[in-house]
């Protein structure tokens, strides 16, 4: 309908009065009587009028539900000079945001896994500058799928295979939601008493389901212990390297009290596994001490006897050891620390804090059949894993608990009289557990997730996932073309090409990268690589919640049909002899833009990043030269995943900042230092050397184009 000049000027001064009310009630309840057609007839024959004049709602008259529904759309749209949610929108969005979700969900394998986008692409989708006005929320949701979607990496997909499973339950998204609905911060316990006690029931829930002794359980009598929720397994690593630093530091004032706390630090020094997670090195790096880095054995399992070596080595070498930083479930293959041989060794020295990170496989000790892999844990300081990996938990939801929380808070506690309040002495303030002050209301999700599946539910839920990869591991030893390079004890089985008797090792790592990258690139599929034994290997995870065996087959397909493809195709000399320099850094500063490099791992487009011979750093004037690195002669390699090096001759030190000198003193023990990314891992060799006086020795992975060994 079409109005002449006249008529607007008369709805116009119609309605000057009474359009507040139109404007604020009438969309309110359209909303509310959306059930309800019968609700628009309460309109006036003026105010019917007007909302066709304005063009806003053609269908008005019409009293069917779908009319009502578009109604009460374009009626939330009459607001266009105010644009900011209001409840009732909010209402009607987060209806619509849920059922995104539920979409998203449900259509899932209808994507491709990994995006199929170069680094950079959103900046030129997206403005330079945050828009001056609000914008509509159709058109944020628009861009979502439009713009966002295009570049997201679906972890939640049942072909995504690479890394280890990101929970999202629904029961811990819809806690999540409330958090962030109700929005305290919970820093201690008078900000929010509900936030600080749930957590605090929560970890004790958790630490008595898990099987912990009850010394790390806050509500046991007599306990000193307790857990609280971090953001991450490194959050709770460096909290814990914290916490033993200080111990130690405080322990060695009382034994040289005339000694600088500068140079106590520099004599204390912490322990852990190769196959660690890297998060122990940076804690290592944020608390300025020195790390040893020790070789496991043959399954990955670092053992009592090679920490005993080194921590006594090191004692007679002047340094205090303060930390051992032990594993349930490494993430490159799921391996085991040996704590009952780590935990009692430990124990003779007084100073020495033990952590186990049991960030994967600690949802595991849900189940009584896994429970023996917590064997000598009652012999560590603390212990943490995160339930939003192999427990449904939605990130962030990493837990870490303490047999004695006060040596944890006073390495930690910085107390302002704006923070105080007066139950500090009887309740527990999380704002001393942890670097951030603010904290969220994270125990809601992990509160509700327990009610929901309980117990037996999330059992299920394990052993499900360990059940799919046990039977990938039956496909991949079906096939003589594989081998299964780890023991599959949870949801990740490790494997790669066995290769011809004619390939050499070096060949045959080549041939699975090929492998990885070419499934990698085709988006039907995503997994990425490990080491295992110095050999390249490829990663299979069980990481969807709602995985099925006909998925793990149907990947296993997708593997087999590379494989042969690979294998059988005819440029198969090509691509495994074809130079991977230009992969190199030089020749992707030239391919790539600053912004490229700067966002990517060097390692993902340079495998060979670290078989490059790090820079050698020019020696102050006046100081002597470093000393070229004795190593021992090159073991000739085999086709299998042996071992090349003995425990202790590859270990080394991870010094803290090491990259900004070229040695550490200047006598005859002068130790040269390497780079590699920003820290310096120095080799040290045992046999034939001092303990006092441990030489150098190269990396095995360089131990092939050191320049000591061409002779």
């Amino acid at each position: 309908m079409i109005y002449t000049h006249k008529q607007t000027i008369f709805y116009k001064s119609l309605f000057t009065n009474a359009w507040d009310r139109v404007y604020h009630d009438f969309p309110t309840k359209a909303i509310r009587l959306a059930s309800a057609p019968p609700a628009l007839f309460s309109l006036t024959r003026s105010q019917k009028c007007w909302l066709r004049w304005s063009s806003q709602l053609e269908a008005v008259a019409a009293p069917t539900s779908c009319h009502l529904v578009k109604a009460t759309k374009l009626l939330l749209n009459l607001k266009k000079k105010n644009l900011i949610m209001d409840v009732e929108e909010f209402r009607v969005r987060g209806k619509e945001m849920v059922d995104y979700i539920c979409t998203y969900m449900n259509t899932l394998r209808t994507r491709r896994v990994v995006p199929s986008v170069e680094p950079g692409y959103l900046r030129t989708a997206l403005p330079a500058e945050a828009p001056h006005h609000p914008e509509p929320w159709d058109d944020v949701m628009n861009d979502v799928e439009q713009k966002i979607m295009p570049g997201v990496t679906h972890w939640q997909h049942p072909r995504f295979h690479a890394y280890f499973p990101a929970g999202n339950g629904y029961p811990s998204i819809l806690g999540d939601m409330l958090s962030a609905g109700i929005g305290c911060i919970g820093f201690s316990w008078a900000a929010s008493p509900a936030c600080t006690e749930l957590e605090i029931i929560m970890l004790d829930w958790m630490g008595k389901a898990i099987g912990l002794p009850p010394a790390f359980l806050a509500l046991e009598e007599g306990s000193k212990g307790g857990g609280v929720i971090q953001g991450s397994a490194s959050e709770c690593v460096l909290v814990s390297m914290l916490a033993a630093r200080a111990n130690g530091i405080k322990r060695l004032k009382h034994q040289f009290p005339n000694v600088d706390e500068g140079l106590l630090l520099s004599k204390l020094i912490a322990y852990c596994s190769k196959e660690a997670h890297s998060c122990v090195e940076k804690a290592a790096m944020i608390c300025f001490v020195k790390l040893r880095i020790l070789q496991p054995d043959d399954n990955g399992s670092l053992r009592g006897e090679t920490l005993k070596e080194a921590m006594e080595e090191d004692e007679e070498a002047g340094r205090v050891p303060f930390f051992v930083a032990t594993t349930l479930g490494t993430t490159s293959c799921c391996s085991f620390d040996n704590l009952p041989e780590i935990g009692p060794m430990v124990r003779k020295f007084p100073c020495v804090w033990l952590h186990v990170d049991a960030a994967y496989a600690g949802s595991s000790f849900l189940c009584p059949e896994h429970k023996y892999h917590l064997a000598g844990v009652e012999y560590a300081d603390s212990f943490n894993t995160n339930p939003n990996k192999l427990m449904l938990a939605s990130f962030d939801c990493s837990l870490l608990w303490v047999t004695n929380r006060y040596l944890l808070t006073s390495a930690l506690v910085v107390d302002p009289l704006y923070l105080q309040h007066c139950y500090d002495h009887t309740a527990i303030d999380y704002r001393h557990w942890g670097i951030s002050l603010s904290r969220r209301f994270r125990s809601l999700k992990l509160w509700f997730m327990l009610r929901s599946y309980g117990i037996s539910g999330l059992q299920k839920y394990v052993r499900k996932h360990c059940e799919l990869a046990k039977y990938f591991e039956r496909l991949v030893k079906k096939d003589d073309r594989f081998q299964v390079c780890n023991q599959v004890r949870l949801g990740l089985v490790c494997f790669r090409l066995v290769g011809g008797p004619d390939e050499t090792p070096e060949q045959i790592d080549e041939m699975n990268k090929k492998l990885l990258t070419n499934i990698n690139a085709s988006g039907k599929l995503h997994m990425v690589p490990a080491s295992v034994r110095e050999r390249f290997v490829i990663r299979f995870c069980v990481v969807a919640q709602h995985a099925t065996r006909e998925d793990i087959e149907v990947a296993w397909d997708i593997i087999s049909d590379f494989a042969t493809e690979l294998l059988e195709g005819p440029d198969k000399e090509r691509d495994l002899n074809e130079e991977r320099t230009r992969r190199n850094r030089a020749a992707l500063a030239h391919k790539r833009s600053f912004f490229v490099r700067m966002v990517s791992d060097p390692k993902i487009y340079n495998p060979a990043i670290n078989k490059t011979p790090p820079p050698v750093a020019t020696s102050p004037p006046g100081s002597p030269p470093a000393a070229a690195p004795s190593t021992p002669d090159t073991p000739s390699d085999s086709g299998s995943i042996q071992q090349p090096t003995t425990p202790k001759q590859s270990s080394w030190i991870s010094w803290p900042l090491g990259f900004f000198f070229q040695s550490v003193d200047h006598d005859s023990n002068d130790l040269p230092l390497r780079f590699r990314h920003l820290d310096t891992m120095v080799r040290l060799k045992s046999p034939g050397a001092s303990r006092r006086g441990s030489t150098p020795c190269a990396s095995p992975e360089h131990r092939a184009s050191s320049p000591s060994n061409n002779h």
